[in-house]
């Protein structure tokens, strides 16, 4: 895909609840016992999106991402409704990606029928391992059976499919995760999300790995499973476009792309961020993080923003950097100075190329090598100093 000058826009969509909460989980996603009041919710998203649309006049969207928590336990109507707002709202592309996310365990053949005649053309499953033990050990609730026929309903029912794996998994082989990667290129349609795990602060796993109760690969173990990641994904066409991200040419996710191009892109719904050009002015904004909370502040004040602050031209270039380095395309170099108002430092830039940390594309853009994407937090503190 050809990249747009601005990064493109597209709008992201927040549903922020689960039917349970997984150990290695630090995102914003909330268990409820109680049903929740879809209508009510409904109500507040078309508040907050049109407070959003106040704010990008004149602006065509090429991708929404309905992500969370689990979107995919909201009813079909409710999907639809969300949808039929963003595209009365704004100007839509013709091809526009319309992805959800879902849980294995949330799969219904009708379910899916209803998403995808709402308009959704792109389904992202969390399968996260091939191997029932582990699914146990992530606090999954599918086996892989239900993983597999979740893939199966998935495939029959919209043009295009991605599911996630997590590797670097406790007591994982070098040989064990060869063998599980290969069964799921074998099943994939045309993307994969491949994670290494990360122990993040807060969460259960957190806590049972400082108390050695929960043992992952050391680094460089971790590094050799990254390597063999990238070596079979692209053996079978799947080559990486990102670090974590692999995909036939042509069938990359377009809505991560805008966040990683750093495009424009509307935060909607509970602990939501954003990133819009106002004007002259790139904000970032941040939605109430809390489900109930977030619904209040919608229904009193049009919207949910905690936070809506103005990017200064440094931290515009560092944020490019950050997100575009993450991509085999790599960054454009002129865009960076135009947004930094700054020129990358030549001998800086000259001791990252002399050591294939990275590498020129031509006359204007730089990309990470598979060594600078080893230590990518080390290259782009480099580069934007």
């Amino acid at each position: 895909m050809t990249p747009a000058p601005d990064g493109g826009f597209g709008i992201y969509v927040h549903w922020p609840f689960c039917a349970a909460k997984c150990p290695y989980c630090d995102f914003n996603s909330h268990v409820r016992h109680q049903p929740v009041d879809q209508d009510r919710y409904v109500a507040a998203f078309d508040r907050e999106l049109s407070h959003f649309a106040e704010l990008t006049k004149g602006r065509t969207v090429q991708s929404v991402f309905m992500g969370g928590g689990t979107p995919s336990l909201m009813e079909p109507r409710t999907v639809e409704r969300i949808l039929d707002r963003i595209s009365s709202l704004w100007s839509m592309d013709a091809d526009a990606e319309i992805s959800m996310e879902a849980n294995p365990s949330s799969v219904e053949a009708e379910r899916f029928r209803g998403y995808r005649a709402a308009g959704v053309n792109r389904v992202s499953l969390g399968v996260q391992s091939l191997h029932d033990r582990d699914l146990k050990l992530l606090g999954r609730l599918h086996d892989v059976d239900t993983a597999l026929r979740a893939i199966e309903t998935a495939r029959e029912t919209f043009p295009r499919l991605s599911f996630d794996l997590i590797y670097a998994r406790p007591d994982q082989t070098v040989e064990a995760w060869q063998a599980e990667l290969e069964r799921a290129i074998s099943l994939a349609a045309d993307h994969l999300s491949l994670y290494q795990l990360t122990i993040e602060e807060g969460t259960p796993f957190y806590t049972l790995f400082n108390a050695g109760k929960l043992k992952v690969p050391d680094p460089e173990l971790g590094a050799e499973l990254y390597e063999l990641t990238q070596k079979v994904t692209e053996a079978h066409g799947l080559p990486a476009y990102e670090v974590s991200n692999h995909a036939r040419p042509g069938a990359e996710c377009r809505h991560n792309l805008v966040y990683w191009r750093y495009g424009d892109y509307v935060g909607a719904g509970p602990g939501a961020h954003g990133r819009l050009t106002v004007g002259v002015n790139k904000l970032a904004t941040a939605i109430e993080r809390h489900p109930e909370s977030w619904l209040e502040s919608v229904e009193s004040n049009g919207h949910g923003m905690v936070e809506n602050v103005g990017l200064s031209e440094e931290e515009q270039g560092d944020e490019y950097l950050l997100m575009g380095l993450r991509l085999v395309e790599g960054i454009d170099v002129a865009r960076y100075e135009a947004l930094a108002h700054r020129k990358i430092d030549p001998r800086r830039l000259s001791a990252l190329l002399e050591h294939g940390m990275v590498e020129e594309l031509g006359a204007n853009r730089l990309r990470a090598t598979p060594d600078g994407f080893s230590v990518l937090d080390a290259v782009v503190a480099d580069l934007a100093a």
